[in-house]
């Protein structure tokens, strides 16, 4: 039996959040920990472990959710990057489909964590 994630407590209302927006399939709120000045995590209600088991019909509702969040925020006009972790390799964190929505600023591009100083993955 799988340990339910932090997620689904939060969309059960077990744990609190602060909401950005929200409907009867997902759910989009601040990250506690935001690398960006808009750090925006947007999950599926439902759980999927991941970008690579999710249903592709899940996705194209999720789509739509992305860009009315990007849009609420004003960061569909400026920019922003979403990013999706990918099991343990990727980074995934939390066994839960998530993307995150980063924004209002001009963003760099960081380096791999745990990359071999000699260049090699």
């Amino acid at each position: 039996m799988r340990e339910i994630t932090v997620f689904e407590r939060i969309v059960a209302g077990e744990l609190p959040c602060n909401k950005v927006l929200e409907n009867e399939n997902f759910l989009a709120f601040h990250d506690i920990n935001p690398k960006a000045p808009v750090h925006i995590l947007i999950i599926p209600k439902v759980h999927v472990k991941n970008f690579q088991e999710v249903d592709p019909q899940i996705m194209v509702g999720m789509t739509s959710f992305i860009h009315e969040v990007a849009t609420l925020l004003g960061v569909d006009k400026t920019g922003y990057r979403l990013i999706t972790n990918n099991g343990d390799d990727g980074g995934q964190e939390v066994p839960h489909l998530h993307f995150h929505l980063l924004g209002g600023a001009k963003l760099a591009w960081g380096h791999f964590a745990d990359a071999d100083p000699k260049g090699s993955f």
